[in-house]
């Protein structure tokens, strides 16, 4: 019986059934409404918003939270597997739902009062509020300690002044959640669009993730009450809490990506003939569709193993750097691989290689560069700390 070449360890009999039926429906949303307008999108530097309904409906916004607040409370490898097929499509999809749900939903859930979690979760469940959250800033995003935004304390109020940058969903967003230094450490906000002083701006002219929304985000003077303030948490374990949550995802999307753009090389070769033979019977190609098939079969074993030790509740940050900077690789060299095989075709978006390829050139720099995440693991077998 001949293996299927996107799962030749045959990851699929790992999962529960539930899991797959969870691939399944999503892998259909995004060969039914995904794929048919994603290349346009790119080209036109849209995101498809008019598909967040639907994505809401299916129960994609913060999967992983519980019932009670319209949400799916979904394991983690479903999770994963949610983000592995809407990367599939695009990164673009993927991030947004991301960010909704690793890193706007998930500090409201765990940082948050119940209060906010009924005000804002269920909204955010439906897709009718939608989130964005600040963390980097302009001088750069790998060292959060030296934030240079600050929220002061005036009287029952916070006053929030600086700026954010390269943040996803920046100009849908109905709120933020901004993290600012203050005299008692790093603390969380959330802050509604239209509050007077905030302000949000597109950035433009971009070659990567061109369906998504990606902004710069201002704040002056943006005064927000205390009961506006995530509360539960002080200093970095905030905002790195929600990465570990988002990094997560983020291991799984990127297969996604590279199994796209593989399939589209195999499929191509067998159908390119040059001198009598199709270029999948010459030796030089295949020994670049079985490196790929071998990358991709090696990042589904970890981060599915990666899965079951989030779901077990042992899983470590280390770990988490260690897949998103393995897969996020992998999924680049082999969308970069995968154009070269499509020759010319492969540099139009009529194909998905040359799409994938620059928008993982954004995946593997956001959420932690994969410089960042190689130290981390450095870090962790050797004891000693080289940032």
């Amino acid at each position: 019986m001949a293996l299927n070449p996107t799962d030749l360890f045959d990851i699929r009999s790992l999962l529960s059934e539930e899991e797959r039926m969870i691939q399944d429906s999503v892998a259909r949303f995004t060969d039914e409404r995904v794929l048919p307008i994603i290349g346009d999108c790119f080209d036109q530097g849209r995101f498809p918003k008019e598909l967040v309904p639907e994505i809401a409906a299916m129960g994609l916004l913060g999967s992983s939270l519980p019932e009670k607040y319209g949400c799916a409370n979904l394991n983690a490898v479903s999770y994963g597997l949610i983000c592995m097929e809407l990367e599939r499509g695009d990164s673009g999809i993927r991030s947004f739902v991301s960010v909704q749900s690793s890193l706007c939903m998930y500090p409201i859930y765990a940082y948050g009062t119940e209060e906010q979690r009924m005000k804002y979760l269920p909204g955010m469940a439906r897709g009718e509020i939608i989130g964005c959250f600040g963390l980097t800033e302009p001088h750069g995003g790998s060292d959060p300690a030296n934030m240079k935004t600050t929220a002061r304390k005036d009287g029952g109020d916070w006053v929030i002044n600086g700026a954010k940058m390269w943040i996803t969903n920046g100009n849908l967003a109905d709120i933020a959640i901004v993290w600012a230094q203050t005299d008692e450490g790093i603390q969380g906000f959330i802050v509604e669009k239209g509050t007077k002083g905030f302000a949000a701006q597109e950035v433009h002219k971009k070659m990567s993730l061109r369906a998504s929304v990606t902004s710069a985000l201002f704040f002056d003077e943006v005064r927000v009450p205390d009961s506006q303030r995530l509360p539960n948490v002080k200093g970095l374990k905030g905002p790195l809490g929600c990465l570990t949550q988002a990094r997560y995802g983020i291991t799984w999307g990127p297969i996604g990506a590279a199994i796209a753009s593989y399939t589209s090389a195999l499929e191509y070769s067998k159908t390119r003939i040059l001198f009598n033979r199709p270029i999948a019977a010459t030796q030089a190609v295949q020994l670049k569709l079985a490196e790929m098939a071998r990358r991709i079969t090696l990042a589904q074993l970890l981060s599915l193993q990666l899965g079951r030790l989030k779901d077990a509740g042992t899983m470590q940050p280390a770990q988490v750097s260690l897949a998103k900077w393995n897969n996020c690789r992998i999924a680049l060299d082999i969308s970069r691989e995968a154009r070269d095989i499509l020759g010319g075709a492969g540099i139009t978006t009529e194909h998905p290689p040359i799409r994938h390829a620059l928008n993982l050139e954004s995946v593997i720099t956001y959420e932690g560069t994969e410089t960042v995440h190689q130290l981390v693991i450095g870090r962790e077998v050797t004891g000693i700390n080289a940032f």
